[in-house]
């Protein structure tokens, strides 16, 4: 049977995220290819015209090691990360950096692990809504690069390292930065009213949302979006079996789903398909990292004040 370029390009897409989610011992998905923005077909990323419908294509942006496929470390398990993953796995641990040394600045002597202090995460962003209703809003982005312990990060990092590749893949690496950073806010947002007197912190409510964008656009894909849909929800029941059992912020992870649903299923998947389109999403990135650094930025000048 002859398939159109169209569902050929979503069958491999699709065949692709289910290897990584089934076989562990199989490579992620080929980043060596890219999808034609004229006829949707999937195409050589190096290619400088389609050869299916002749469009002349523009250089591909360098993604995932220039356009090499993505591999596997520890034997298949997890898999390398693109450069967008990179830089906020990269931020989760120099931010946990920072706090394990201020607390090992207010601990007691032959105090020790891994284990973050309360205040020390106050210190740093952590979402508190009686300082977010006073002004503070920037802990609802600082809150999302804070973890409370070794385990904390390690869990929301591994998932991070899985997730990050898939949807930066799927949907462009603009689109990634913009989806992280939303269904992460809108995560603690939901968190702020469901419990404004919770200290809360961690990556999961992103995690949860990168879970939410890949099952919205599974949507869009027949029986292979379903078959792929029935293991992420595994995955989010699994995440919150586990919630049952330690001190975790079910209202984030909530609030990281349910926006990352409505936003996988809306966002065209692949890279902006016109300049307007792309112009537009590179814009709503540089926002993204403007209002993370600016977060940041406020964070550290309120670094010594009294709570």
């Amino acid at each position: 049977m002859n398939l159109s370029p169209r569902l050929r390009f979503k069958l491999e897409k699709f065949k692709a995220a289910l290897r990584s989610t089934l076989a562990a011992k199989e490579t992620n998905y080929d980043t060596s290819h890219r999808m034609c923005p004229n006829c949707r077909g999937l195409v050589s990323r190096d290619a400088s015209v389609c050869p299916l419908c002749e469009t002349p294509l523009r250089s591909p942006r360098a993604r995932g090691g220039g356009g090499v496929p993505a591999g596997r470390v520890m034997g298949g398990l997890i898999p390398l990360p693109s450069t967008a993953t990179s830089v906020m796995v990269a931020a989760n641990i120099a931010l946990y950096g920072v706090s394990w040394y201020l607390t090992q600045q207010t601990a007691l002597p032959g105090s020790g692990g891994g284990d973050i202090g309360g205040m020390v995460l106050l210190r740093l962003g952590a979402k508190f809504g009686p300082l977010i209703f006073a002004g503070q809003w920037w802990r609802l982005v600082t809150a999302m690069f804070l973890h409370a312990g070794l385990l904390h990060i390690g869990m929301n990092l591994w998932c991070l390292f899985d997730l990050g590749p898939e949807v930066e893949s799927l949907f462009s690496t603009p689109k990634f930065i913009v989806l992280y950073l939303a269904t992460g806010v809108f995560g603690f947002v939901l968190s702020v009213f469901w419990s404004p007197q919770g200290l809360s912190i961690g990556a999961s409510g992103a995690v949860l949302g990168l879970v939410g964008v890949l099952i919205g656009a599974s949507f869009h894909h027949g029986r292979l979006g379903s078959d792929y849909r029935r293991q992420l929800w595994r995955w989010v029941i699994y995440i919150f079996i586990f919630g049952l059992f330690f001190a975790v912020d079910n209202a984030a992870h909530i609030g990281g789903l349910l926006s990352g649903l409505a936003l996988g299923y809306f966002i065209p998947e692949g890279d902006p398909e016109t300049r307007a389109s792309e112009t537009l999403w590179n814009m709503l990135a540089l926002v993204s990292v403007l209002i993370i650094a600016g977060s940041f930025a406020m964070m550290a000048l309120q670094l010594n004040a009294k709570y």
